[in-house]
């Protein structure tokens, strides 16, 4: 089988499938799968490039969402039989219940634990969740992190209704998916974004307004005015320490800021009188467990909403697809297919039907983190 590894260099130009022999047959409480989808996350980079406390091991397989079908299974496994479609969890010793030290354990693709960039696969069972029906394979690949964030954030504030306000800051990954679900469940989303053509794409995807905060530092104040000064009862941060501030300034008395990227920043200078003045709650949002994501996929297949895919690329261009994403060209999740027939080489925002897929994707468009947050890893100055 082929699988791709992390090499010594940690440079994406090395970053080839490699032959390495079949896993076996699956022991006791083991199953085996045969990959069919990756998506690909920002911290898939930091894996591959080896960025400080993300750097792997030498030959550590990256990447962290994946769907793949069941092919056999090791003795007193009763959560999946051979033929099921599964996808991963991020996460997979997170069950249920609350975050603890102990359920961080073993985060796929990262430090700790090989990923799914891998033709075959042994896993645990309680890591993987049955694939959502309705979508293909790299459409379902695209849920277990992105998605999962921006559900966690959504459903933790409890804005998860009619007559809420969301404002989302960005246009990547968990920003969009805040976007749909927040739209789906009735709300009134807002997106902070300093593109203007991103803007109006979010707009097509039911936002209720944008703000352009390249044209102004002070850009909680358009939050502000297009709340009737009210404010938001959720801001989904994805800035850190360039957008902390506003977002807390834009929240609403008694809302909720949920700190979900750090894609400006670590460290962050906050006035601490606009938070317990208006009694509001900073949430530190780490993806969630696998009951929040059976609980997710059911709510998206009750729903009908489809992630946005942009690109498809084969296993062979694997460190393509990983530049592809460096390069923020794309307009949608980035995705690797194990076959080679699913993979998609044309530009960007085109919508189409990926494996299995059983209904039609909307004519969709995803946006994803700013330039300058996925070029500084990479700078000649970086430890990776």
């Amino acid at each position: 089988m082929r699988q791709l590894e992390v090499p010594a260099s940690c440079s994406l130009d090395d970053l080839i499938p490699v032959e390495r022999p079949d896993p076996g047959e699956p022991g006791a409480g083991q199953v085996l799968v045969r990959m069919r989808a990756v998506s690909l996350n920002f911290r898939d980079l930091l894996v591959a490039t080896g960025y400080d406390r993300w750097r792997p091991p030498t030959g550590r397989i990256p990447g962290s969402d994946g769907v793949g079908d069941v092919i056999k299974v090791g003795t007193g496994v009763t959560r999946f039989k051979a033929g099921d479609r599964v996808m991963t969890t991020i996460l997979p010793n997170w069950i249920s219940g609350p975050l603890t030290p102990e359920k961080r354990i073993g985060g796929l693709g990262g430090p700790a634990a090989d990923g799914v960039l891998a033709e075959l696969r042994m896993m645990d069972p309680e890591g993987l969740v049955l694939a959502p029906a309705h979508l293909g394979d790299e459409q379902a690949a695209t849920l277990p992190t992105a998605a999962l964030t921006a559900w966690h954030v959504i459903t933790r504030a409890d804005v998860l209704h009619p007559g809420t306000t969301i404002l989302v800051g960005g246009t990547g990954g968990v920003s969009l998916f805040a976007l749909q679900i927040g739209v789906a469940a009735g709300a009134r989303v807002l997106i902070a974004s300093k593109s203007a053509e991103k803007l109006a794409r979010t707009k097509v995807l039911g936002a209720f307004a944008g703000v352009n905060y390249r044209d102004r530092a002070d850009w909680a104040d358009e939050v502000l005015a297009l709340t009737d000064g009210r404010g938001v009862d959720l801001a989904i941060d994805i800035g850190g320490a360039s957008s902390l501030n506003e977002s807390v300034r834009a929240t609403a008395v008694g809302g909720a800021v949920g700190i979900v990227g750090l894609v400006g920043g670590l460290m962050a200078t906050i006035n601490l009188a606009e938070i317990f003045q208006r009694n509001l709650r900073l949430d530190g949002i780490e993806t969630g467990s696998r009951e929040m994501l059976e609980a997710m996929i059911a709510w998206f297949e009750q729903k009908g909403i489809v992630p946005i895919v942009d690109r498809v690329f084969p296993f062979e261009e694997s460190g393509a697809a990983l530049k592809y994403l460096q390069e923020v060209r794309h307009m949608g999740k980035v995705c690797i297919t194990f076959f080679p027939t699913n993979a998609m080489r044309g530009g960007n925002h085109t919508a189409f039907r990926t494996s299995r897929a059983r209904r039609p994707i909307r004519e969709e468009s995803e946006t994803r983190m700013p330039v300058a947050a996925l070029t500084i890893p990479f700078t000649k100055h970086s430890k990776g």
